[in-house]
């Protein structure tokens, strides 16, 4: 790591504007009265006492004291050590605890369930991405393509024997990956040290660490250098919002509230169980700026996503009424964190004025990608929130039911110029029972990938720029799993690989084609021509360059082509209709000849395993879904061998057993389907149905508009023509109706017998 020969200036640490910390705090390698050794610092304003433990004292916590030094840090030198011994803080409050605490600034550290830091000299890497960093100020984020591959690393691909794969074998395997797919960027989730597996990377302890999961420091300097010399940008997931609260961390670092927030009501995230930084301290917001510009400075990352923007903002975020403390004016927003993020986007361009810095931060907050000096918070980009969410709506609707709901695919382009927009299609749409991309589509396998061919064309030609999280090109049914790896037995099918080569095609379309690239942020860029046609699922637009050329002068497409397309969807809308209505295919009840065959059918107070003797169509052997999984590891007692309660999570619910009991009716009847109001979005009501949307195909489970009529009237019509409907209702949305409270109440009394 290059020194920089100036004294460290305390006074900018604890004033909040130093961004060097971590060349003077941690541990670093010196020679002190003749000797080689390790000197370390640490700031625990509070504690009593302060040692360095490690193997090389058999953590004995009083061979190495530390002292106050003149600038009110704990300091000590201990000679004779070595890269890659372990080290703590043994940290000792006034209250006379002492806890062994990870150095919050080590460049190092054990592979989980190990928390120690390891020793490590950042100098020496010889970097060759010299080109890579100077061609960088020739491309503006404003003007150029930028098409990004989210990516977990521990998942992406592993060994064979399950490990993970390494940041140098990542290296060339996934660049290699990437630019065969046309990808121009990768995004990390994070790589900063974390304990838990299961949080992704978002609840860290090591904010100057990269994960020794996948090997060392300069090892992963090797995988940003790489991945730079093959052409592609590197951004990081990086965490100021909260951290985790393991006691190795930083809760409570000397006893007292250190990094925290003291107010009880601003320093816990409940929902996600972690510690609020206090960004109006000093130490904090230097911790935190020395670690942005580590990643930028260090490891020559090309940009930082800022996870969970929102939560900073608003010091109401997540908490219920009374259990916040407003700001001195009285309002809800946090001036601290927004302070903050504008000092934390100026430091990040002072390092180097061509990084991306990216926010996720998914309200209306204005002006996040405007400058600090015109009242906003100095970010270059924003993730589009709001499309993202209309658009997975529109998308796991039935064609038949988009017509309702257009307005999914057309309000973005009411605030598309607003702020500067990535258009997200990340990790948090495909886990949590939301489905894959490709299993958010209705309809059968051809359909459900020809979902994801039309929706993967119009994200590229919205305005705005791309990101897309790794597996959708390959066309999974599963949702991620961090666990694993991703499906890549799947390229073995025809119709996988076709998905696959669509996306290398595509994407190289759009790095060669200005129009969608060259004016993502202004109405310059974009022009409707049909809006409204919702009755046919269809919008039309112009994408121009800055020199005013569109796609069809471009030579993409000529009319003679587009209107070769828009005969052939005419054509294939008139076969569906005469096939809709073909008496043979879609028999009709003859209630003349059957009276009373509807009494017979709804009331008939039997029990019939099947009402249909075909084989039942599911997406995959019931053993093989996640939610079965998930409920066999739970307990179907109340109480263990000793006496004692389970925790309500892993209790058996109820909810569990009427999960159970439908999808075995599911892969036991062929005519069973299920109607309900968002049964695909959320899982249904009390989470009963969550499960079945990866078990089932759209034509078993899918929605119908939110009126209760209409759910119960078709869901009746289907059984009135022999099939069985599972029907969920929440709401009596049309009083005044009474026809349709007449069906309603109906139907709720049947179904809650």
């Amino acid at each position: 790591m290059k020194q920089t020969g100036r004294r460290f200036d305390a006074a900018a640490f604890y004033g909040g504007t130093n961004s060097e910390a971590y060349r003077y705090l941690g541990a670093h390698r010196t020679r002190r009265a003749g000797k080689d050794g390790y000197v370390f610092r640490v700031w625990a304003p509070n504690a009593a006492y302060v040692s360095v433990v490690g193997d090389f004292c058999a953590w004995n916590g009083y061979d190495h004291p530390m002292t106050r030094n003149a600038d009110g840090f704990w300091e000590c030198f201990v000679a004779g050590l070595k890269r890659y011994d372990t080290y703590k803080f043994a940290v000792t409050s006034q209250r006379g605890d002492t806890v062994l605490k990870t150095d919050p600034y080590a460049f190092h550290a054990e592979t989980r369930p190990g928390t120690a830091g390891k020793l490590y000299d950042l100098g020496g890497y010889r970097w060759g991405d010299d080109e890579w960093c100077r061609n960088r100020a020739k491309a503006p984020v404003d003007r150029s393509p930028l098409n990004i591959y989210e990516v977990h690393l521990g998942s992406w691909r592993r060994r064979e024997n399950g490990d993970f794969y390494d940041y140098r074998t990542l290296a060339h395997e996934l660049a290699d990956y990437v630019l065969d797919l046309g990808y121009n960027c990768v995004e990390l989730m994070p790589v900063t040290e974390y304990p838990l597996d299961d949080s992704w990377g978002y609840q860290c302890t090591g904010y100057f660490a990269a994960t020794s999961r996948y090997g060392t420091p300069k090892d992963f300097m090797y995988f940003v250098d790489h991945l730079h010399r093959k052409g592609i940008s590197v951004l990081l997931d990086w965490v100021p919002a909260h951290f985790c609260k393991d006691e190795h961390g930083l809760i409570d670092f000397d006893g007292t509230s250190c990094y925290e927030y003291a107010d009880p009501n601003k320093r816990e995230h409940e929902g996600w169980g972690t510690r609020v930084f206090d960004y109006g301290r000093g130490e904090v917001r230097s911790f935190l700026l020395s670690s942005a510009a580590f990643w930028l400075r260090e490891f020559h990352l090309d940009g930082l996503r800022v996870d969970a923007v929102a939560s900073m903002l608003y010091l109401d975020y997540g908490r219920e009424n009374g259990r916040w403390t407003p700001n001195k004016d009285g309002g809800h927003e946090n001036l601290e964190a927004i302070d903050f993020l504008r000092a934390l986007n100026e430091t990040a361009f002072s390092v180097d004025p061509n990084v991306l810095m990216v926010a996720e931060e998914s309200t209306a907050w204005p002006l996040v990608t405007r400058p600090a000096k015109d009242g906003g918070l100095g970010f270059n980009l924003k993730w589009n929130m709001g499309w993202m969410n209309d658009m997975c709506h529109y998308l796991k609707l039935d064609p038949w039911f988009r017509q309702f709901h257009h307005k999914d695919i057309t309000f973005s382009l009411m605030y598309a110029f607003s702020e500067n927009f990535v258009l997200p299609i990340s990790h948090d749409e495909v886990v949590h029972m939301k489905g894959s991309l490709r299993g958010k589509m209705p309809g059968d396998d051809w359909q459900q990938l020809a979902g994801v061919r039309a929706f993967t064309a119009y994200l590229l030609a919205h305005p705005g720029k791309k990101l897309t999280f790794m597996g959708a090109e390959l066309g999974q049914w599963h949702e991620w799993d961090f666990a694993s790896q991703l499906d890549w037995y799947l390229l073995e099918n025809q119709e996988n690989q076709q998905t696959q080569q669509f996306f290398k095609d595509i994407n190289r379309f759009y790095l060669s084609q200005s129009p969608l690239w060259s004016i993502d942020f202004s109405w310059e860029g974009f022009e409707w021509l049909v809006a409204d046609d919702n009755c046919n699922n269809v919008v039309v637009f112009v994408r121009r360059d800055r020199e005013g050329r569109e796609l069809i002068a471009a030579g993409v497409a000529t009319q003679a082509d587009l209107d070769a397309m828009t005969k052939e969807i005419k054509d294939i809308m008139f076969e569906t209709f005469k096939l809709a209505i073909d008496d043979e295919l879609s028999p009709r009840m003859d209630l003349h000849k059957e009276p009373e065959l509807l009494g017979t059918m709804m009331f008939s107070n039997q029990s019939i395993d099947s009402l249909s003797d075909a084989k039942p169509d599911v997406n995959h052997p019931m053993s093989e879904n996640p939610r079965v999984q998930q409920i066999a590891k739970k307990e179907r007692f109340a109480f263990d061998k000793d006496g004692k309660p389970f925790s309500k999570m892993k209790q058996f619910q109820l909810r569990d057993g009427i999960f159970e009991a439908i999808i075995d009716r599911f892969y036991k009847d062929a005519s069973l389907i299920a109607y309900g109001e968002e049964n695909r979005d959320w899982g249904g009501a009390f989470a009963v149905y969550r499960g079945l949307t990866e078990a089932l195909p759209y034509h078993r489970l899918f929605n119908s508009p939110i009126s209760e009529s209409a759910i119960v009237g078709s869901a009746v019509g289907y059984a009135m023509a022999g099939g069985r409907a599972l029907v969920e209702l929440m709401y009596c949305d049309f009083l005044a109706c009474a026809g349709d409270e007449v069906f309603n109440q109906m139907s709720k009394w049947q179904a809650m017998s």
